[in-house]
């Protein structure tokens, strides 16, 4: 257990700006994702992780055999707002230097949180499907984004996120639920589109973030360790509602929206600002 007295030093790590390079800004803005390195330190990934952890065992309510289990299940365990659950993960989820790469990827002047979600990848967990994060939302502006952080070492045998990139520019598969057919369709139609795929591990510290209409997947995770990963979603500070057009937009515009109404800003409690310039 860390002592409270460096409790102090976690949250200033949280919370000191982050200097994002200039060729980072433009990876994102041409491959529609970027990974970096020692963002959070180990100890930061310690302390909260456990807690992280904590909550995403007392929440889980998937508990049957994962050979029972559709596709979707099998990917990961999925807890979303822990903000809400534990005030020490609103800290983690709350942290301005995270919430500052965002916006300074995304080129705006400050970003809202949608929500966050724990993933967590059990030994033997399937694959993740290709997707794009926004056929959910029910989001006007492209302007979103994930940062995708695994809290320990992620190996190619935990399943690490890859990413298709520059897949954001094209409008191809934007009906598709995440599925065995979205593997199936998105899998081809991205190599025959001949988008590059980065599949790579991340180290300890190293953090992801894609935008909302990039394809990513992962793989399976075939060691014998849970592949732990929280992520929050973020988006533009001035992002509009927009009429939902399909069914599980119109299940996140009620649960992580407020039921803002059309046209307007989600600036319910659900959705504060966490950095701005």
């Amino acid at each position: 257990m860390i002592v409270q007295t460096d409790k102090q030093t976690l949250l200033e790590e949280l919370n000191t700006p982050y200097p994002v390079p200039a060729e980072a800004i433009e990876t994102y803005r041409a491959k529609g994702y970027v990974k970096l390195k020692q963002v959070l330190s180990p100890a930061v990934l310690e302390y909260y992780g456990s807690i992280i952890s904590e909550q995403v065992v007392r929440l889980n309510t998937l508990t049957k055999p994962m050979e029972e289990r559709t596709t979707y299940e099998r990917a990961f365990l999925q807890i979303m707002n822990l903000w809400r659950e534990d005030d020490e993960v609103k800290e983690f989820v709350f942290s301005r230097r995270l919430a500052q790469i965002a916006t300074d990827l995304m080129e705006v002047n400050g970003v809202r949180l949608y929500h966050d979600q724990a993933l967590y990848k059990e030994p033997s967990g399937g694959i993740t499907p290709w997707h794009a994060d926004q056929f959910y939302w029910p989001l006007a502006s492209p302007k979103t984004i994930t940062v995708w952080i695994p809290l320990q070492e992620t190996p190619m045998q935990m399943g690490p996120l890859a990413f298709a990139e520059g897949s954001q520019h094209v409008e191809i598969g934007r009906d598709i639920e995440i599925s065995d057919d979205s593997e199936r369709i998105l899998s081809d139609e991205l190599q025959r589109q001949n988008f590059p795929m980065n599949d790579t591990p991340f180290d300890l510290g190293e953090v992801s973030y894609h935008a909302g209409w990039t394809f990513h997947r992962a793989g399976p995770n075939t060691s014998d360790r849970p592949r732990k990963v929280m992520t929050m979603i973020y988006m533009d500070q001035d992002q509009v509602v927009m009429q939902p057009r399909n069914s599980y937009q119109v299940a996140d515009l009620a649960a992580w929206l407020d039921n803002a109404p059309v046209g307007s800003k989600p600036s319910s409690y659900l959705n504060p600002v966490l950095f701005s310039y």
